[in-house]
């Protein structure tokens, strides 16, 4: 049972924070509590809108979610929360949109998918025409990661900004989040890894009504660390998690061997 698995549990300012004994069972629990959420919030007469993160950090969760019964998909509406600009042609498979559509979009019957491009001539109008999109209603539940520099989306140290005006921008990505994405296995060189990306800013990923965070494995244990330790602030932007009436941190033993 997955309950079985939870080892702790314990609130920071207003984050609930959830330990399980691996990513298999982090990412059961929390596809199960998700999936419950969104049954409970999914109302007959419209759709409900839900974000998702693209990063090997959430396959447990994805695959979890996918497989839990009684889902009516046909009701959601799917956002992904951020891309790269530059791809090369050879590269498009490491797209997030491709990595969601693989993973999720594709396997489920989606009432609508929304997609950041991977290829255009101006980012910063796809930003906006991506902006207006969200805005249209209010963004039920967001399924996010952290970054192993603490970034949510890339709003990376240097960029994140906890009163952003915009909801979807241009940005510049941190070495560290550029090196994740090798560590991970998303390229095989630094150098392949694009420069800039576009992102939902924190504001933009903030305004779901609910949150559920998976952050499993060792290479995030600094992160998570700093996330529930620090003082909320820029420096590490998983902090202002803390601060969300309705979030929820899922770990395993590994990402939270250093708290």
């Amino acid at each position: 049972m997955i309950s079985e698995k939870l080892i702790e549990r314990f609130k920071v300012d207003q984050l609930e924070v959830k330990i399980y004994q691996d990513r298999q069972a982090l990412g059961a629990a929390a596809a199960a509590e998700a999936a419950i959420k969104m049954n409970e919030i999914m109302p007959d007469h419209r759709n409900l809108r839900m974000i998702f993160a693209a990063a090997p950090s959430q396959n447990e969760f994805l695959s979890n979610l996918i497989a839990s019964p009684g889902l009516r998909w046909e009701q959601v509406e799917g956002f992904h929360m951020d891309e790269y600009i530059g791809l090369s042609n050879s590269s498009l498979q490491q797209s997030f949109g491709i990595f969601l559509k693989e993973n999720l979009f594709e396997k489920v019957p989606f009432n609508a998918v929304h997609y950041l491009p991977v290829q255009t001539h101006d980012p910063r109008v796809a930003c906006a025409e991506y902006a207006k999109l969200l805005g249209e209603e209010a963004i039920d539940i967001v399924a996010l990661g952290i970054g192993e520099n603490g970034h949510i989306a890339f709003n990376d140290p240097p960029v994140a900004d906890f009163q952003d005006p915009e909801l979807v921008k241009v940005v510049t990505l941190d070495d560290k989040s550029r090196q994740q994405q090798v560590n991970d296995g998303c390229f095989h060189h630094f150098i392949d890894v694009p420069e800039v990306a576009m992102t939902l800013t924190v504001p933009a990923l903030f305004s779901g009504r609910h949150m559920f965070c998976m952050v499993p494995g060792v290479t995030k244990a600094d992160a998570v660390y700093q996330t529930l330790r620090s003082p909320v602030n820029v420096s590490c932007p998983a902090t202002i998690l803390r601060e969300h009436p309705q979030a929820t941190l899922y770990l395993d033993l590994e990402s939270a061997s250093k708290l």
